[in-house]
């Protein structure tokens, strides 16, 4: 059985604690390695390592850190397939779907390789008699990240990227559930010259990430998960003293106005609520039909596109719309939250739950379930599901419409499908989430502008990639410097003044 430790110093190191954790084959149910759990000891060795390391890195100019980058964003290309293979193995998501979780991540690389210009401080020359006053990004020092299994490589290099860059040693402990991807970009880091130190990938559970929230060398920890999880580390972080960027759940809505191309909707709708088995924090997980002509023709439309989706393994390559869900536990909680729906009274015009997959029975697959007639009051639209289910929830007109998303407790992100322009300008106006669609569904900023969510999507001030990375991992430093004048009247310099 194959075995997955830690990245230390630039080198596999072995665990110590005894500790191990199964990594399933989610295809077939199967443990198909065992990970170790490391102890605080172990956690604090690595911090402690990555302290020393680090101060050289910070005094290494910016340009000499991004040519890192550069090789590194090389070096992902060239392993592309080879990483989205491990991917789709630990995860289950399908192959072309593993490729563009390691593309957005090394998208952020590439912005990354601007650091000598998001990193330039200001200047104000005379700002008072012989005074000149400027500002400098600093790094902050040694800095966390807590990566989630549902993007196994783009969270990781979403945090890697621009703390590297800026010239912070990380500590990343990844998701237990994916961890070889991880692993990877270690060493493709190290042979893109990163020094030895600089990144430790340290793999543990619980006993790990309280180690990084005491741990009083580490000065910022970026989080992506489940929104309570969020709000512990955010909280913990903050009592002692840490900068925090914690992201947790959704609940995204895509409303459909009666102008919308419904086709055109529909299709956004499988693609956006079905893709990667709904295990997506930017999936649409809520339709929202304007009205019952237009809620009817969109269930009408969407009844045929999700009987038609394809569920089956990686390995079945471009054949497979989307793969298993990642562990047996989440299956199960998919089937549990379907199950309240129906309990509760909304029409499941799809029903997934007796989906079975010749020669993978044992595998964690999920069928496609589509609900009409939900209503707020549900455990099936309070919840995040996380999986391969869409929710319908009609509106009587735009305002009743715009306020189901509004007075939701997640903020992630939001679309509208329209041909309207006022509709959509008032709904990108007024909508109190971070990311918004116009008849885009899933709408991930690209990696130079920012991603994060509101209310209990987010905790934090700052987001991810984009300038907004670059400024949560760096501090500002302002001087003002004066310096006494040694000319004299008529232009003559007087050399003893600067004695």
């Amino acid at each position: 059985m194959k075995e997955i430790h830690h990245w230390i110093d630039g080198k596999e190191v072995k665990g110590t604690s005894g500790r191990f954790a199964d990594v399933y084959n989610p295809a077939t149910g199967e443990v198909q390695a065992k990970l170790a759990l490391a102890t605080k000891a172990e956690l604090d060795a690595a911090v402690d390592s990555a302290a020393k390391a680090q101060i050289a890195w910070g005094s290494t100019n910016p340009q000499k850190r991004a040519r890192v980058m550069m090789k590194f964003v090389d070096l992902l290309n060239r392993d592309m397939d080879k990483l989205a293979e491990a991917l789709s193995s630990e995860h289950g998501k399908t192959f072309p779907d593993a490729k563009g979780d390691v593309q957005r991540g090394l998208e952020v690389i590439e912005f990354c390789i601007g650091a000598p210009h998001l990193l330039k401080g200001e200047y104000t020359d005379s700002a008072g008699t012989g005074i000149d006053m400027y500002s400098m990004r600093q790094p902050l020092g040694v800095v966390a990240g807590i990566t989630p299994f549902n993007f196994p490589a783009m969270i990781p290099l979403w945090k890697m990227g621009p703390a590297l860059a800026a010239g912070n040693a990380m500590i990343l402990k990844p998701s237990e559930r994916d961890p070889s991807v991880p692993m990877m970009l270690a060493k493709l880091l190290q042979e893109a010259g990163l020094p030895n130190g600089i990144l430790q990938v340290v793999n543990g559970d619980k006993e790990s990430v309280d180690a990084i929230l005491d741990s009083p060398v580490i000065q910022a920890v970026g989080f992506v998960g489940s929104t309570p999880i969020a709000q512990y580390i955010y909280e913990r972080a903050a009592a002692t003293g840490k900068r925090a960027q914690c992201f947790g759940g959704a609940k995204n809505h895509m409303i459909i106005m009666p102008d919308a191309d419904l086709d055109q909707a529909a299709d956004a709708l499988v693609g956006a609520g079905y893709g990667a088995a709904g295990e997506r924090c930017m999936a649409i997980s809520v339709a929202v039909p304007v009205g019952e002509k237009t809620a009817d023709a969109l269930i009408e439309k969407l009844v045929p596109r999700i009987e038609k989706l394809k569920v089956g393994p990686w390995t079945a390559g471009d054949d497979v719309d989307y793969g298993p869900v990642v562990t047996k536990a989440a299956k199960e909680n998919i089937h549990r939250l379907v199950q309240s729906g129906v309990d509760q009274g909304a029409e499941l015009v799809v029903d997934g739950r007796d989906f079975s997959l010749q020669g993978y029975e044992d595998g964690f697959f999920v069928g496609p379930h589509l609900f009409d007639r939900v209503t707020p009051d549900m455990d099936i639209y309070k919840t995040e599901i996380f999986g391969p289910v869409l929710s319908t929830i009609r509106a009587g007109n735009y305002e009743e419409a715009i306020g189901l998303a509004m007075n939701h407790e997640y903020g992630n992100g939001t679309a509208i499908f329209t041909r309207d322009g006022d509709a959509a300008r008032d709904f990108a106006n007024r909508i109190n989430i971070g990311m918004v669609g116009i008849n885009v569904p899933i709408p991930v900023p690209l990696a130079y502008h920012t991603f994060g969510g509101w209310k209990k999507s987010g905790f934090g001030d700052l987001n991810q990639h984009g300038p907004d990375a670059f400024r949560f991992y760096t501090r500002t430093k302002t001087v003002t410097a004066r310096w006494p004048s040694g000319i004299k009247e008529g232009g003559e310099f007087n050399f003893k003044a600067m004695d």
